[in-house]
Parts: C-alpha cells; structure tokens; sequence
C-alpha cells in the first residue's frame, strides 16, 4: 500500500485519533503524579510537606479516576476487556508503523540552484 501524507483520505478519522491519543497521554501523565507524588511522601520528613503532599496524593488520584472513566466511557480504552483493549493496541502500532513508513520529504534535498547568485559572479 502506498502511503501519501498528502492525500486526504489518509485524514479520515484524524481528529478523533488525535482526541485518543491525547486522552491516553493524559492518563500516563496522571498515573506519573500518582506514583511520583507518592515516592516524595515516602521520602518527606517536614509534617508539613506531609500534609501538603497526602492532599496533593489525593487530588492526582481523583483525577486520574476522571480521565480513566472518560476514557472508558468513549470507549479508547478496556481495562476490563484485554481482547478489546487488545485490539485498540495493534490497530496504534499498525498505524505508528503505516506513518512511519511514509515518506514525508523529498529523496533530493540539495539545495543547488535554489538561490540567486550572489551579485560578485
């Protein structure tokens, strides 16, 4: 199959990929401040960084539980159902592979010819 990033057939369901992606993202990033602001509670020896932190664990948890449910909800994502989210995964690295594949800049890219000459020749 020949990939053409110019050809616009290649944007249908963009959008709603780029909404996917984004939502996945989301919840990696929310389950990196669950799990790093858990560390620096274990690390903290201020009762006042303590406090400050254990609300901190609280609010990254409440919303990662957000992202998650609005994830499933749209159904991007099957924590409950592995052959599903299973088959959402091949379907990214299918398309990761596809767009990788494409060739997205000109085999040529010497630049000769493409100036004036300067104005001493």
């Amino acid at each position: 199959m020949e990939m053409d990033y110019l050809d616009p057939e290649n944007a249908v369901n963009m959008p709603e990929q780029t909404d996917i992606t984004l939502g996945v993202e989301f919840l990696i990033r929310t389950k990196e401040s669950v799990r790093n602001t858990a560390i620096a509670l274990t690390e903290c020896t201020s009762r006042d960084a303590r406090i400050l932190l254990r609300k901190q664990l609280q609010q990254s948890l409440m919303l990662h539980d957000k992202v998650t449910q609005l994830l499933i909800e749209k159904k991007w994502f099957h924590p409950y159902d592995l052959p599903e989210q299973y088959k959402l995964d091949q379907k990214a690295a299918d398309q990761t592979k596809d767009i990788a594949q494409m060739t997205l800049f000109p085999e040529d890219t010497s630049r000769k010819g493409m100036f004036d000459r300067s104005p001493d020749q």
